[in-house]
């Protein structure tokens, strides 16, 4: 299966590159940040991303409208201080550009400022593995 790994990003605090670099020691892919094409089509895309004023930020939409023939399947993984999950956002301009978003996703709080001290933690971490693990598990 191929797989690739993409993720945004503009915290100092490095919360999604830090689920970026765990999710590619589990799956043995490199994680590049989205302002890097994907190379060739794959089966399943995991999208690292945060939530900023309420949308996902435009240089994860562009990603997608540039690469939308690439993309058979689309994973979302997502933070963010409040816990709320970017699949919506990310699945309006994804199926808008004709690629398909899995309803399966992963979102986790994230620290910021003082909230959140510590997140993600490893607990976060280890649910991000396993949903790897039922991802690439399953037939796509």
């Amino acid at each position: 299966m191929r797989i690739a790994i993409r993720y945004f990003t503009k915290s100092k605090k490095g919360n999604t590159k830090k689920l970026a670099d765990r999710l590619s020691s589990k799956l043995g892919v490199e994680a590049k940040e989205v302002k890097e094409d994907l190379n060739e089509e794959v089966e399943a895309l995991f999208l690292l991303n945060a939530m900023y004023a309420a949308t996902i930020d435009k240089e994860v939409k562009t990603f997608l409208k540039r690469n939308k023939d690439k993309i058979k399947t689309l994973y979302n993984v997502s933070s963010s201080a409040s816990g709320s999950s970017t699949l919506k956002a990310v699945k309006k301009v994804a199926e808008k550009e004709g690629i398909s978003v899995s309803d399966k996703y992963y979102s986790t709080v994230a620290s910021w400022l003082a909230l959140n001290k510590g997140r993600p933690n490893e607990e976060d971490l280890a649910r991000l593995d396993k949903f790897a693990e039922e991802v690439t598990n399953s037939s796509i």
